[in-house]
């Protein structure tokens, strides 16, 4: 039995299904602050909070902004020998413009900087709307699906990980200095974790569903 107001049933309406295990539950209203998670696999199914909506419009507007600002100031600087080169996150992400690596450096551009601003622009089009009280866009179940399906797509995380270790074996040949798209990239990942952890799609759907 889950917590948090979730029973088992089989009725057709009002259902809401595990992403992990693929449980089936029949939902019910839980109090702002509370959570209600699977009984199998205990993953959080259903998190409402107070001014949650603002709080994930003012997190998606700040990865924007990061996003945007990462590609123009400088990602790094090696300097070795009295020679320096500094490189953008742009340049270092489409490093390899031509060649059998061309699509290598396509994905990592789309997962690192096209995907994370992409999901910050769908969730900004379905939630601004619903959190001023005005009707839900006539696409928001369409657009909100889409930022859910990206969301394993999008690894600025495991590309800032890549990063952390290659600064580490280069710091023995070269100088490096971090550049400010370097802190704002590092800025880019906590967003995103934070955003993915507050925003309850189960209160999203609800919001736009058409029977509302």
């Amino acid at each position: 039995m889950a917590d948090g107001g979730i029973i088992a049933g089989t009725a057709a309406a009002d259902l809401i299904a595990c992403p992990e295990c693929d449980a089936i539950y029949r939902a019910a209203e839980v109090p702002d602050g509370s959570r209600a998670t699977c009984a199998r696999c205990h993953t959080v199914l259903i998190s409402p909070r107070r001014h949650a909506g603002m709080v994930v419009i003012a997190l998606a507007l700040t990865a924007v902004v990061l996003v945007v600002g990462s590609l123009w100031f400088p990602f790094l600087r090696i300097e070795a020998r009295g020679l320096w080169q500094q490189a953008t996150l742009w340049e270092v992400a489409t490093s390899f413009v031509g060649g059998p690596l061309l699509l290598v450096s396509l994905a990592v551009t789309a997962a690192i900087l096209v995907l994370p601003l992409m999901r910050a622009m769908l969730i900004l089009y379905t939630l601004v709307p619903i959190v001023f009280d005005r009707p839900p866009p006539a696409q928001a179940a369409r657009a909100f699906r889409l930022a859910e399906s990206l969301r394993p797509w999008s690894m600025a995380e495991i590309f800032a990980i890549g990063c952390a270790v290659s600064l580490v074996k280069i710091a023995d040949l070269a100088q490096v200095s971090l550049g400010p798209a370097f802190w704002m990239f590092a800025g880019l990942v906590v967003v995103t974790v934070a955003q993915d952890q507050i925003v309850c799609r189960w209160s999203v759907w609800q919001s736009i569903s058409p029977a509302r």
